[in-house]
């Protein structure tokens, strides 16, 4: 499983755009086979500063997400919204994989 982790740098004018800007990408990213984590919007500390988190099988699959995305009529919706409404400045794309459990427990080590 990889997760795609998007910080953005949004407008703090914007935040009620930016939202539902949200909004519409969580059941779009689940059609298309991901898992939505969520979106965090600020609260405290930075009033910029908003995160996503969605995960998928393997990096083929978001790939293939991708492509389905850039020729879906919703998905090209969504991205004008953000164009039309400018709350979003920037944001960035990484990838990152999950631990989910604890590793079984290592003999200690005497010095």
């Amino acid at each position: 499983m990889i997760t795609c982790y998007l910080r953005y740098e949004i407008d703090p004018t914007k935040i009620g755009e930016f939202e539902h800007y949200a909004r519409l990408w969580i059941p779009l990213v689940e059609r298309f086979g991901g898992t939505h984590h969520g979106y965090f919007l600020p609260h405290e500390g930075a009033s910029d500063i908003a995160v996503a988190l969605f995960s998928f099988d393997n990096l083929a699959a978001y790939e293939r997400y991708r492509e389905r995305a850039a020729n879906d009529a919703e998905c090209q919706a969504a991205f004008a919204y953000a164009e039309r409404t400018r709350c979003i400045r920037r944001y960035e794309r990484s990838f990152m994989r999950p631990v989910f459990d604890a590793p079984a427990p290592q003999e200690s080590f005497v010095v």
